[in-house]
């Protein structure tokens, strides 16, 4: 059996405790992309400054929505969403019973970032990891996520606008004023990029991953050279 499930990540689920409540519309006005319409999509859950506290993947499950974040961030950003439930009667908690599956190449089930990340699905929390592999095929393709790579950094410095994990038309969420700002500016001055470890900066670097060759930096535009670049990005860098 081919190894699928990403032991690293954890589903939470977001629950209608009454009739009436509506998750959809809670989860709207905190996260960067638009989650009333077709579902998955990457996004991200700001600081009112506009920095990435948590970015995961938003799933629909009839009613429920199903949030695919790192595991060690899952109980952090259940808090968090709390914090913003107030009164409304919402259940939120980690789910078990569900697991974060991937496999490479095309399929019916395309990784919302980018077609070439392969199939991602939700199923049962049982099999075996596919971590490592997933880990060398994200970096191969050029994507970062998670905390190690993206915490504190300004969302479209992450690359969301070329990896649609933003909506620019949805209204308002949390850090979405410095987020549009930047946008309309067309002003994104630093960016995450996969280079390999021998080339890193390491006054830029984020993460190192010795046993893939490769590191993730975060460096200024003008210092990404365009072989560093993955095809996806290099329309964005002649722009800028």
């Amino acid at each position: 059996m081919t190894a699928t499930l990403l032991t690293r990540r954890a589903v939470l689920r977001l629950t209608p405790l009454e009739p009436g409540e509506d998750v959809r519309s809670f989860l709207q006005g905190l996260v960067t992309h638009d989650v009333t319409g077709a579902l998955p999509v990457w996004a991200a859950l700001l600081s009112p400054q506009g920095k990435v506290l948590f970015d995961f993947l938003v799933w629909a499950d009839g009613a429920d929505l199903l949030v695919d974040c790192a595991a060690d961030q899952a109980e952090a950003l259940a808090k968090r969403l709390g914090l913003y439930r107030l009164r409304r009667k919402l259940g939120i908690a980690i789910d078990p019973a569900l697991g974060v599956h991937w496999q490479p190449g095309a399929g019916p089930a395309p990784d919302p970032r980018l077609p070439e990340l392969g199939q991602r699905w939700l199923g049962a929390a049982s099999g075996d990891s596919a971590d490592a592999a997933w880990l060398a095929h994200r970096l191969e393709q050029g994507v970062c996520e998670g905390p190690d790579e993206l915490a504190d950094l300004l969302w479209l410095e992450c690359n969301a606008a070329e990896l649609n994990g933003v909506s620019f038309t949805k209204g308002c969420y949390v850090g979405q004023e410095n987020t549009a700002r930047m946008n309309w500016r067309q002003k994104v001055n630093r960016r995450l990029v996969v280079v390999p470890l021998a080339a890193s900066d390491p006054a830029r670097q984020r993460a190192a991953y010795p046993a893939l060759g490769l590191a993730v930096d975060h460096r200024r535009v003008e210092n990404i050279a365009p072989q560093q670049a993955p095809a996806w990005m290099r329309s964005a860098l002649a722009e800028g």
